[in-house]
């Protein structure tokens, strides 16, 4: 018994063991919180990077509902999702909107080159593409889609989490007026 007296009297007390397992604790711990750090850093650097440029007030998933005007004058209510994509002085879209009756997908591609915006469009449910040009920055933006027999002007005005898409067009599609949200 005095031999186990004088062990734990020359090592203050504390069993060497203990300090070995206390000592790996602590750097499990420090390498974990290391990691999390290192993650987040990377996650909000890759988050940073889409979101600059001209288009980053748009940028992440939209949802809202509007009304589409037919060749007849008829209207429809309508449902739409959409999603931009900016990284840089470009931007991947779409807008898909739907009724009972109606439905239209729309994506784009633009470059912002200054205050001119141009770049390609297509509409998928129709099997129709063509060309897009305008001008905008900061969320408003107003731009031309055209193709052989069919041209639109789109107005888009981005306030917040508030976006407003305006469309106006010379086919059986007349027109859209669509408020979306994030």
């Amino acid at each position: 018994m005095e031999h186990l007296q004088a062990y734990r009297a020359a090592g203050g007390g504390k069993h060497r063991a203990n300090k070995l397992f206390v000592t790996n604790i602590l750097n499990r711990r420090l390498l974990v919180a290391a990691a999390v750090l290192f993650v987040t850093a990377v996650a909000m650097s890759t988050e940073s990077k889409a979101q600059v440029g001209p288009f980053a007030p748009l940028a992440g998933s939209w949802s809202g509902s509007g009304t589409v005007t037919l060749e007849d004058g008829s209207t429809e209510r309508i449902r739409c999702r959409a999603k931009y994509a900016p990284v840089g002085p470009t931007m991947e879209m779409s807008l898909t909107c739907a009724s009972d009756a109606y439905k239209f997908n729309l994506g784009a591609n633009v470059k912002a080159e200054g205050g001119a915006i141009v770049g390609n469009w297509s509409e998928t449910s129709r099997n129709i593409s063509g060309s897009l040009q305008g001008k905008g920055n900061g969320g408003n933006y107003d731009l031309v889609a055209a193709t052989a027999g069919f041209n639109a002007n789109i107005s888009l005005r981005t306030s917040g989490n508030k976006q407003n898409v305006t469309m106006r067009a010379d086919s059986q599609f007349r027109g859209a007026n669509i408020s979306l949200s994030k």
